[in-house]
């Protein structure tokens, strides 16, 4: 390769602290809060708002281009085809056996919390349920496999969706590997295109605080406070219980791997920042791609997982399902059967997958998971309707802890994951906004 991550680069501890991306973003975090909080007619600004929206898309403006050159010099580098399936066929098994460790985990919490119970009232929005119902209806199980298929190549990139990018990709990458020698001037022109669009992250990856900054703001003064008050029960129970699926299922994954699970969330931080203050995973998955190849994790595991993990390993929409049917169930005062639980999580298993790109996908899976179940609960969802927005921000931060810790379990089940170079950048805990030490050539 003309260009390569480098593995070894200085600490970030040297640094003065208002130059750590972390920090900064911390910082444009608390500043957003207590802008939108002080100042709400300010925080609505358009403006305001265009600040937190820009730089989502400034990031989604890249991802397209990432997935493809990962993907494509992954696969060309390979010389045996049935590596490629091996590996995807290991991601899948991995995701639904910690999926469906997620769907229990936020059943069980349901069932013993019971944040619904007694719940007084309802905040009610009966023409947005029903926008969201219908379109949960819409959404069928053949009509999202052939979504997964492009109208065009072009349209596929155009539209950033990233399933279909990744399959073009796929394609495109055995294609390079069968020309062999032929290929390698191409195989050498996108490994030097990735190189520059990791460029394009870290330079982009500046304006990060700005964006947390607007998008905070915007979501404060807009919600505001008092729209959780009512319902911070369940707000809580949904953060406590996705972070012990984080600290003891993800937890001991890692464990049997070889590595802590608070090193790598260490190691990530300015990831979940990025995505506590955007409420978007999206925003953080070109740098998460990077930093796991710096991690030891091989370049075709990196660009196969994590992309399909984004549409099939979604473990906070997990949670969020079956603890929010639970929720609205004992709110409206249904008492669900055993089975009518088994139920939720067969039809959870499958109506969260390939949601991660459908804007409020959250209520979209939910309205389909409400509506097999019992559709006497598709109305009760106007209870969560206007909290959801404080919940998306701890689904997309589960979702990247999921997705970052699935790349590195196939890498090493794969035995491509590079040990040393794993506990030498948990240790170390390089600062990725170095472009000039994250980036070196050959």
């Amino acid at each position: 390769m003309a260009a390569t991550i480098a593995a070894e680069a200085p600490v970030s501890a040297g640094r003065p602290w208002y130059k750590i991306l972390y920090v900064q973003v911390l910082i444009a975090i608390v500043l957003g809060a207590l802008t939108g909080w002080l100042w709400p007619a300010l925080a609505t600004n358009d403006w305001i708002k265009a600040l937190g929206d820009g730089f989502i898309k400034l990031i989604k403006m890249v991802i397209a281009p990432i997935i493809f050159c990962t993907v494509v010099s992954g696969i060309a580098h390979i010389q045996d085809a049935k590596k490629v399936g091996r590996i995807g066929i290991k991601a899948l098994i991995y995701f639904e056996i910690v999926s469906t460790f997620a769907l229990v985990i936020g059943l069980l919490i349901g069932n013993v919390v019971k944040p619904g119970h007694g719940f007084g009232g309802a905040m009610a929005d009966a023409a947005k349920v029903a926008g969201f119902a219908k379109q949960a209806e819409a959404q069928k199980s053949v009509d999202f496999f052939l979504h997964i298929i492009p109208d065009t190549v072009v349209g596929a990139f155009a539209q950033g969706e990233i399933l279909q990018v990744l399959l073009f990709s796929i394609l495109f990458g055995f294609s390079v590997m069968a020309l062999g020698k032929r290929g390698h001037s191409l195989r050498s022109f996108i490994d030097d295109a990735a190189h520059a669009v990791f460029g394009v992250i870290a330079i982009v990856m500046r304006a990060a605080p700005i964006g947390a900054f607007g998008a905070m703001a915007y979501t404060i003064g807009k919600f505001g406070t008092g729209a959780i008050v009512n319902l911070v029960g369940l707000i809580a129970t949904f953060y406590v219980t996705a972070a012990l699926f984080v600290l003891i299922v993800l937890g001991t994954i890692a464990r049997i791997v070889g590595f802590s699970i608070l090193k790598f969330l260490s190691y990530i931080k300015d990831e979940l920042l990025i995505v506590l203050g955007t409420s978007s995973s999206e925003s953080a998955l070109p740098s998460l791609m990077e930093k796991l190849e710096r991690l030891g994790c091989s370049k075709s595991v990196v660009g196969l997982v994590v992309p399909t993990g984004y549409s099939f390993n979604l473990d906070g929409t997990n949670i969020y399902m079956t603890l929010a049917t639970l929720f609205i169930a004992q709110a409206l005062g249904f008492d669900l059967t055993m089975g009518q639980q088994i139920t939720i999580l067969l039809v959870a298993m499958l109506t969260s997958k390939g949601a991660s790109g459908i804007t409020g996908a959250g209520f979209i899976t939910l309205a389909a998971t409400l509506a097999v179940v019992d559709p006497r609960l598709v109305p009760g969802m106007a209870i969560v309707l206007g909290i959801d927005k404080f919940m998306s921000e701890c689904r997309a931060l589960t979702n990247l802890c999921g997705n970052g810790v699935a790349c590195i379990v196939v890498s090493w089940w794969e035995g491509e994951l590079d040990q040393e170079k794993l506990h030498a950048n948990l240790n170390k805990q390089i600062d990725p906004t170095d472009m000039e030490t994250a980036l070196s050539t050959d």
